[in-house]
């Protein structure tokens, strides 16, 4: 791993690698516009909408009133919202993108097994936003060609697909400055036609009074169901987002860029789906805009094809940056590049072919549920474990598997797998948050009892600069 470069103007990574291997530097941290936009775009995507129809209790299904809705959204996001910033915390002290950090608390080879499974979820989430973005252009346009191509799909579906694949995937490919651009100039559109949208929806339902009406009739979810919705749609994004919060500058940039997501994007698109479900029956705005005319329908197309752009792209640059560093860890360097246009091509395959349609649930649900205690270790060691490790510590020098985080790890995986399928917690409560809390104490006990073993002592490396020892 090489030396960090010195702090100066912007500086950014050689050969298009994006800092996969090292830390990124403080010269080439993002502004907190950066951090904002990215949240933003990162977090505009179809399933706020989806769950504020399932709190509205779309499609006779069991919902509550806009009040509980209202303080539901306000516990899951806040929830969300802790996490995020914990994690995102620790990626900006340490510059550190996920597979990296994981180093440190799972060992050099220990991190591979949880990385390529965020590889997998990556990769299922951009096969099944490149197919969102078929079916908007079939919501808007029907069936032009009346050629089905495989799995029922048409033939414009496929190359559709086929095509925003190509894009996302070179965005993804030109690293965070595109995310930035991209993200920067989508955000005030996407927010402002939300709000628009939805209050021309309830316009036509008669105004605020009478949604609010038809609201207080909505009944029979419990308010732990409520949050276990919010928490369980989200709870990928937020460890994710370690990837993004190693560019941030400090601390008030991280709490920026979660708020951005956690407390403006998703819960404005939880009470627009919402109102939405209530006032039109249809959480998703899009079927909505496409029935009044070709002005709103072209303006819902891009409105949601810039949203989802915003999203694919950063999957995709995130699945990169797991690969990348399991593979090293194996012996092998692919460079970042290589790794992006694979697995892009890949997922748009995967899209043309109906993984959205056909797989994406019960793909999204296991994987979901397995993966979301890695961040358990990575919390614990670094908040109260082995903090001063990651001041000293090149995450190359890490002793190839310590085995706190890989039994807890384990252990919390399936747990998470088990309450999803098997064993349904009280009060609904989350699965994937539960296996984290599992693991997280877990692993505080085991680092406690296996303290002495060889793997666990503190790694020093010689001349090695973390972003850790310097001022934030």
């Amino acid at each position: 791993m090489s030396d960090l470069p010195a702090a100066g103007g912007r500086q950014e990574p050689q050969g298009n690698e994006e800092f996969m291997l090292e830390p990124v530097p403080r010269g080439a941290r993002r502004s907190w516009w950066a951090m904002f936009a990215i949240w933003v775009g990162f977090g505009y995507v179809p399933t706020g909408l989806i769950v504020g129809g399932q709190l509205a209790g779309q499609g006779g299904q069991p919902g509550m009133p806009f009040g509980q809705a209202l303080l539901a959204i306000a516990t899951g996001e806040g929830l969300l919202l802790a996490l995020t910033f914990l994690l995102g915390y620790a990626a900006m002290r340490t510059g550190l993108n996920l597979s990296l950090i994981s180093r440190i608390s799972y060992g050099r080879k220990g991190m591979v097994l949880p990385m390529l499974i965020m590889a997998c979820l990556t990769l299922g989430w951009f096969a099944s936003i490149t197919g969102m973005v078929g079916d908007i252009f079939k919501a808007a346009l029907g069936d032009v060609t009346g050629v089905t191509v495989v799995n029922g799909l048409s033939l414009e579906y496929v190359l559709l697909c086929l095509l925003w694949g190509a894009v996302f995937t070179y965005s993804a490919w030109r690293g965070i400055a595109a995310i930035e651009k991209i993200s920067s100039a989508a955000t005030p559109f996407v927010l402002v036609v939300a709000v628009v949208v939805a209050v021309m929806m309830v316009g036509e339902a008669g105004g605020m009074g009478a949604v609010l009406r038809q609201a207080a009739t909505r009944s029979g979810m419990t308010p732990g169901t409520a949050v276990t919705v919010l928490i369980g749609a989200w709870i990928a994004g937020v460890i994710m987002g370690v990837d993004i919060f190693r560019y941030a500058k400090n601390a008030a940039h991280v709490l920026v860029g979660a708020a951005a997501c956690f407390v403006l994007t998703n819960p404005l698109l939880n009470v627009v789906g919402y109102l939405g479900a209530v006032a039109t029956g249809n959480s998703d705005f899009i079927a909505w805009m496409v029935q009044k005319g070709v002005i709103l329908t072209v303006l819902g197309v891009a409105l949601w094809v810039l949203a989802l752009w915003t999203t694919n792209m950063s999957e995709l640059y995130c699945n990169a940056l797991y690969v990348g560093p399991s593979a090293e860890s194996l012996g092998a360097r692919w460079p970042r590049g290589r790794i992006v246009i694979i697995v892009g091509a890949l997922g748009s395959v995967l899209g043309a072919l109906g993984f959205y349609s056909h797989l994406f649930g019960h793909f999204i649900t296991i994987l979901g549920a397995a993966f979301v205690p890695l961040a358990g270790p990575i919390l614990a060691d670094f908040y109260f474990v082995r903090r001063a490790e990651y001041a000293t510590a090149n995450p190359n020098d890490m002793p190839p598997v310590r085995w706190p985080a890989i039994l807890s790890f384990s252990a919390g995986a399936v747990a998470g797998v088990a309450f999803q399928y098997k064993l349904p917690l009280p009060f609904d409560f989350p699965s994937g948050l539960a296996a984290l809390i599992i693991t997280f104490v877990l692993h505080l006990s085991l680092s406690k009892a296996m303290a002495k073993r060889p793997e666990q002592r503190q790694v020093v490396s010689p001349g090695f600069a973390s972003p850790m020892a310097e001022r934030s």
